[in-house]
């Protein structure tokens, strides 16, 4: 979880303090977040067809942390160094919260990864068994704590691969 909680959120903010600040537009993070949505419901459905259960693939809840990082570019008048460093806080510690809702939400992965019916496949393509349990020690504080302290160097990533300079 801490390391799903953690890749999620530094891309999460690099992407859409990418495109936020190349569009200087209030709401562009939450769209960035939206596709990455509809995308993993594409992924989904496809793993779905091949014969896996419904709940497989669990898709990630980007959209809330997005609209935060949305919330503070927009509340700090566009300010490009408080979207990074606010913004880029506010997803890192909202994300595995968000995340940690969800998954508690859904049948037991563990349960669930050695009764799916096994389609026939080749051997290239047999997905590996994931190896993951119910959370009884939750692991959410250590996800949020490394999600705040990694992702604001990561949304400045975002930010300077989009202008090239910190003017």
């Amino acid at each position: 979880f801490d390391v799903f909680s953690i890749s999620q959120s530094t891309m999460l903010a690099v992407g859409a303090i990418y495109y936020m600040l190349f569009t200087g537009v209030p709401g562009t993070a939450t769209y960035y977040a939206t596709i990455m949505t509809i995308y993993t419901w594409v992924a989904k459905g496809a793993w779905f067809a091949l014969g896996y259960p419904y709940d497989f693939i669990v898709v990630p809840v980007w959209i809330p942390s997005a609209m935060l990082l949305d919330l503070t570019y927009w509340a700090t008048r566009r300010n490009k160094h408080a979207a990074i460093i606010i913004g880029g806080t506010l997803v890192g510690l909202s994300l595995p919260l968000f995340n940690m809702v969800n998954l508690l939400l859904i049948r037991d992965p563990l349960e669930v990864a050695f009764k799916y019916p096994r389609p026939t496949l080749p051997s290239y393509m047999t997905p590996i068994e994931p190896q993951v349990g119910k959370f009884y020690n939750s692991p959410v504080a250590l996800g949020a704590g490394a999600g705040a302290v990694l992702t604001v160097p990561i949304a400045a990533l975002g930010a300077k691969l989009n202008t090239w300079t910190y003017r």
